[in-house]
């Protein structure tokens, strides 16, 4: 893991963060909040049984909801907490502890690339900024030729839209589209949410 990550650091200052966390997405599920927009969004891309992978999956909201439209997803975090909470609460994808600086999946056996790589819920941001550059090149490094990557994530968490293009162009990355919103609004100077979609070049 790496130290300067600021999830790792929230978990350090308060050991339950974690839990907490987990329990708060098994309480709006059980209130019938819609926590699928993510993955209509990315699924709306793929053919049927596509490989994804979900980067920074937490505890498997969004792909258990990509493994239930019918792809083969497996999903990757570094809190053991929350992968746990995935295995319990959504068998069927493969979730793995691990850290997306590291992302080398291939090492673990799993060596056919993705049509889709998703990275919702502000992961971009919660990472140590000289790694996010490298999370992106792993990223890409994972993709298929004419797969496609989607990352989320909202302004004022100390990563800018204009600083996030530039990794991304340097990781080998090019910009499909750029939303405000993974319900299609379209992105502007002043927007407070970033959703990029992206393909290798």
């Amino acid at each position: 893991m790496s130290a300067q990550n600021r999830w790792v650091k929230q978990v350090e200052a308060n050991p339950g963060h974690s839990q907490w966390y987990v329990e708060r997405f098994r309480s709006l599920a059980r209130e019938g909040a819609d926590l699928a927009g993510e993955a209509r969004f990315v699924d709306a891309m793929l053919p049927r049984r596509a490989r994804v992978l979900d980067a920074g999956c937490g505890p498997g909201r969004v792909g258990a909801a990509l493994a239930a439209a019918g792809h083969d997803v497996v999903g990757v975090d570094l809190d053991p907490v929350l992968i746990d909470a995935a295995r319990q609460d959504h068998p069927g994808p493969q979730w793995l502890v691990g850290d997306l600086v590291e992302l080398d999946l291939p090492a673990q056996g799993i060596v056919d690339g993705f049509d889709a790589i998703v990275c919702a819920g502000n992961v971009m941001a919660f990472l140590a900024p000289d790694t996010r550059r490298e999370v992106l090149r792993r990223m890409r490094a994972h993709l298929r030729a004419d797969g496609r990557i989607t990352i989320g994530f909202g302004a004022g968490r100390g990563y800018e839209v204009a600083e996030f293009r530039t990794d991304a162009h340097a990781a080998g990355l090019a910009e499909d589209l750029l939303l405000a919103t993974w319900d299609l609004r379209p992105h502007r100077d002043d927007s407070d949410f970033l959703v990029a979609v992206l393909r290798p070049v």
